[in-house]
């Protein structure tokens, strides 16, 4: 019986590559906070390792997790320079989870902001580390440096970000009820049913990118983020803003919504101690390409 013949170049790296694509995009999307650049590099990757010598290469995920990571640390580069321009406070863009995550890792977008002021390596040397499990000699290779350098670059980010990380983490259904509370709160001007919501400290981060408008800087304190929130909802008629789905967004509580000016916008919320102690708001439209929504009347799928 005649043997069958070898799959073609391309058919190989595609069903070689498939299954580790998952794993590439969220390397890449916690290293950049940005999908589309995460796309790129993945791409990126994926031309390269159809382009190798794929018989050479012993550990697949390992050699292609190195390729990802170090693309990341090229666009890092450019992106900070673009991030000095930026118009407004930057948020990533948000990742929507159709339901809480058990077990994804614990890469909130409050860590992932804490993770924005560490270094590209540092950033690298604990991601790699910390969340995806490479050891540090792998860690090594992909980075230059010596294993006991990468582990100090490791060090120095996780006791950069300890302490971001929730010590009483709020439940999915409790996280859940506070965001649809503070969206039918907010949207209504209840002032009472805010007042309750809201942590004295509180924070809010809104994101438009110069392209819708925003607060040019975050608004701290819960006064004036009454007084803040006081006023969208006096400038928008009822029903103006539609609810689209409560959801998880980048690890915490949160909603989409669609807005008066017809755009949808996201809101994530880190709770603490039952109340709201930071409101972060994305309405840059470039953000938000990648959510599939359905007609104006519809939701989000």
């Amino acid at each position: 019986m005649p043997r069958p013949p070898d799959p073609a170049p391309s058919e190989d790296a595609a069903a070689s590559f498939a299954p580790l694509r998952p794993r590439l995009l969220r390397v890449a999307y916690r290293m950049l906070g940005s999908i589309s650049e995460a796309e790129d590099v993945v791409q990126d990757a994926y031309l390269r390792w159809h382009r190798a010598d794929r018989s050479e290469v012993r550990d697949a995920a390992g050699f292609l997790t190195r390729t990802v990571t170090r693309l990341c640390l090229d666009v890092l580069k450019s992106a900070r320079q673009r991030r000095e321009t930026y118009v407004g406070p930057w948020l990533p863009e948000p990742i929507i989870a159709p339901e809480p995550e058990p077990d994804g890792d614990d890469i909130t977008l409050t860590l992932m902001l804490a993770l924005e002021r560490l270094s590209p390596l540092e950033r690298a040397a604990f991601l790699l580390h910390d969340v995806f499990g490479v050891g540090f000699d792998e860690i090594a290779t992909t980075l230059g440096r010596d294993a006991a350098a990468c582990r100090q670059l490791a060090a120095r980010a996780r006791a950069h970000v300890r302490s971001e990380r929730p010590r009483f983490p709020v439940s999915a259904e409790q996280g859940q009820a506070i965001a649809a509370a503070f969206f039918q709160a907010s949207r209504s001007g209840d002032l009472g049913a805010l007042t309750s919501l809201l942590a004295d400290e509180v924070v809010f981060v809104s994101d438009g990118g110069g392209k819708r408008p925003a607060a040019l800087n975050p608004v701290r304190g819960h006064d004036r983020v009454m007084r803040l929130l006081e006023g969208i909802a006096r400038k928008t008629a009822a029903g103006a803003s539609v609810l689209l789905a409560v959801r998880e967004i980048d690890g915490l509580p949160g909603f989409v919504s669609r807005e008066p000016d017809g755009l949808i916008q996201t809101t994530a919320l880190e709770i603490s101690g039952g109340r709201i102690v930071a409101i972060y708001v994305v309405r840059n439209p470039d953000k938000l390409r990648h959510l599939v929504l359905g007609p104006p009347s519809g939701g989000l799928h």
